[in-house]
């Protein structure tokens, strides 16, 4: 099988094409107008916003904030932030549907208010009955395989693991597991959470996965309309270096000029 050229290598999604592989966050930013540069920088598959975890700033306040999204002329992804049960993650998405007229839904059902770590022993539920209800959803979860088997059992066609917890800007911390994930799983994953640095977005793109998801790293950076771009040329780097494959690691040096045919006084 050929290696798809980069024009024709687009994330789908539930059966719809993205040109993008970097989805964004559109809360913490220091204003509207960042925002919206940001995004027109980074030209995101998705934008994700919240109804029940609003910031106190102006860039994610009122009436104007939902208006801005809506001329971004970028898809919205609502999710279901802050929800600590299966019925408020269910009800929000409910009304999230309602307010963006779209069946796309990021699932945050949290089980610890302290490492936002979600909530592994009701996710499966919500996302069962959430797919029931005609929603297609991303689940934010853990690297844990068994738990993303699960969600892809009951219909689940895209999983969204962790690197580390919301906010921290670790990077992966579990590598191994995440690239078991990888390798075990045939539907799209999404990194969400955790990545800090562009490289970060690099590493786990050479290692198959799909997309990642951003929003503090870019929204609290110095500069979030360059570090926008900085991620949106990194996760496209790293797609593109792991449909490049790789050579493979060596245990000692190889020279990378051969030999042969060179002069006996030459050679070592």
């Amino acid at each position: 099988m050929s290696t798809p050229t980069p024009a024709a290598d687009s994330l789908v999604l539930y059966g719809q094409t993205f040109q993008s592989r970097l989805l964004l966050g559109t809360s913490r930013y220091p204003s509207p107008a960042v925002l919206e540069a940001a995004v027109a920088r980074a030209k995101p598959a998705m934008v994700t916003a919240s109804l029940r975890r609003q910031g106190s700033n102006a860039a994610e306040t009122g009436a104007s904030f939902w208006e801005l999204l809506r001329q971004l002329n970028v898809p919205v992804l609502p999710n279901t932030a802050g929800c600590m049960t299966i019925h408020e993650a269910v009800t929000t998405a409910q009304m999230a549907r309602e307010v963006f007229d779209t069946p796309w839904i990021k699932l945050e059902l949290i089980g610890d208010d302290y490492t936002l770590q979600p909530d592994t022993l009701n996710l499966v539920e919500a996302a069962s009955l959430l797919i029931k209800d005609g929603f297609q959803v991303l689940p934010y979860c853990t690297e844990d395989l068994v738990l993303c088997q699960r969600l892809v059992d009951v219909g689940c066609q895209a999983v969204m693991p962790w690197a580390a917890p919301i906010g921290t800007g670790r990077g992966p911390a579990n590598p191994y597991a995440m690239q078991v994930l990888r390798e075990r799983l045939d539907v799209p994953l999404i990194v969400d959470a955790g990545l800090g640095r562009p490289s970060h977005a690099c590493q786990v793109m050479e290692w198959g996965f799909d997309g990642v998801l951003l929003n503090t790293a870019v929204a609290l950076s110095e500069d979030p309309v360059r570090m926008a771009g900085a991620f949106a040329d990194a996760t496209q780097a790293g797609r593109d270096g792991y449909l490049a494959g790789a050579m493979a690691e060596q245990t000692a040096a190889q020279p990378s000029t051969p030999v042969l045919g060179t002069p006996f006084w030459h050679h070592d």
